[in-house]
C-alpha cells in the first residue's frame, strides 16, 4: 500500500510508519520536526527493541504533503490540538479510496476529522503499542500490545479487512472490530488512570502499581470513567479494566506515559481528549468526576508553568 503517516517524527507515528515500511509498503512520514525529518532522510528510521535488536527502515520524510500525491491509507497520530491542521494540510494526498485511520489517544478526534473529510474515508482505532522517541530518526519500543481497529458503522467492511492485513504482514497483532467504540473507551479508561499521575509524579509505568496512593487514584479516576460510559450507554467493565490497567503497567518496566514524554519536553499535553473527555461528558449527563477534574486542573496548571517560562525566555 501507498501510505502517509501524519506525526511520522514522533514515537508512536514513527514505530507504525517504520515497521510498515520494513515491510515493503510504500511509506511517507509527514512532520513539522525539521531533525526528525533530516535525521530520517539521512539514515532511516531505526525501531530499537526492549532485547536490542535493531529494524532499520527507509521511509521518505517530509513537511509537506502536497508533494506526496494520493495514497492508499493516512495514519493519522498527530496531537489531537493539531489535528484539524494536520488534516487539512493532508488533504493533497486524499482521494476517492483513501483510507484515514486515527490511531491518536483520547476522545474527539475523529469527529474533528470527519468534519473536515466526511465520515465515509474515516476509520478509528486505538493501539496498546507503547513507544520513546529516544532521538530524532531513533525509537525505543518497550511495550508490545493489540492494535483494535474499526468502521464507525461496526461493518466488517473489505477495506478493513485489507487494511488489517496490511499490519499483520508488518507484524501488527489486529483486531478487527465491531463496535470500535467501546474499544476506544477502554483504551480511553487506561489513558484517564494513568498518564495524568505518571506526569504529575514523573512516574514510569511499572512504577504506578508500586503505591497505595497511586493505585488509590487510578482505581478512583477509572470508576469516575465506568460511570461516565454507562450513562452514555457504552460498555465499560470496570473489574476488566482495572485488571488489565494494573497487569499492562506491572509488565512496562521502564515505559513512559506519552504524558510524562510531553511534560519531559514541557510540551502541551492530550489532556482535554483525555480526563477533559470524561469531565465534559459528565457534565452533560450528570455525573460527578471530582478526581477527573482534579487531574485537568493540575496538568492544566503545569503546562502554564512551563510554557508561560518558556514565553517569557523568548
Amino acid at each position: 500500500m501507498k501510505i502517509a503517516v501524519l506525526g511520522g517524527g514522533g514515537a508512536m507515528g514513527g514505530l507504525f510508519g517504520g515497521m510498515l515500511a520494513h515491510a515493503g509498503n510504500d511509506v511517507s512520514l509527514i512532520d513539522v520536526s525539521r531533525p526528525a525529518l533530516d535525521a530520517i532522510n539521512a539514515s532511516g528510521l531505526a525501531i530499537e527493541e526492549k532485547d536490542g535488536t535493531v529494524l532499520t527502515s527507509q521511509a521518505r520524510a517530509t513537511d509537506d504533503a502536497s508533494t506526496v500525491g494520493q495514497v492508499d491509507l493516512i495514519v493519522n497520530f498527530v496531537k489531537c490540538y493539531h489535528t484539524e491542521a494536520a488534516i487539512h494540510a493532508a488533504r493533497p494526498m486524499i482521494g476517492s479510496d483513501t483510507m484515514v485511520l486515527s490511531l491518536q489517544n483520547g476522545w474527539g478526534n475523529a469527529a474533528r476529522i470527519a468534519g473536515i473529510i466526511g465520515e465515509h474515508a474515516l476509520l478509528v482505532g486505538l493501539t496498546y503499542h507503547s513507544a520513546n522517541l529516544a532521538k530524532p530518526g531513533h525509537i525505543n519500543h518497550p511495550g508490545v500490545g493489540v492494535t483494535h481497529i474499526g468502521e464507525l458503522d461496526g461493518t466488517l467492511s473489505p477495506r478493513l479487512e485489507r487494511l488489517a492485513a496490511t499490519f499483520e504482514d508488518a507484524g501488527f497483532e489486529v483486531a478487527p472490530s465491531t463496535r470500535i467504540v467501546d474499544e476506544v473507551w477502554k483504551k480511553l479508561a487506561l489513558n484517564v488512570c494513568t498518564l495524568p499521575p505518571a506526569g504529575l509524579l514523573r512516574f514510569h509505568a511499572d512504577e504506578l502499581v508500586e503505591h497505595d496512593g497511586t493505585m488509590a487514584l487510578m482505581r478512583g479516576l477509572l470508576d469516575e470513567t465506568v460511570a461516565v460510559a454507562s450513562a452514555q450507554g457504552i460498555s465499560l467493565d470496570g473489574e476488566e479494566r482495572w485488571a488489565a490497567i494494573t497487569g499492562l503497567l506491572a509488565r512496562a518496566i521502564g515505559a513512559k506515559a506519552s504524558m510524562l514524554q510531553d511534560v519531559e519536553a514541557e510540551r502541551r499535553t492530550e489532556i482535554d481528549v483525555i480526563n477533559g473527555a470524561i469531565v465534559a461528558a459528565g457534565k452533560v449527563h450528570g455525573v460527578a468526576t471530582p478526581l477527573n477534574d482534579t487531574m485537568v486542573w493540575l496538568i492544566k496548571s503545569l503546562e502554564e508553568a512551563y510554557l508561560g517560562k518558556a514565553r517569557q525566555a523568548k
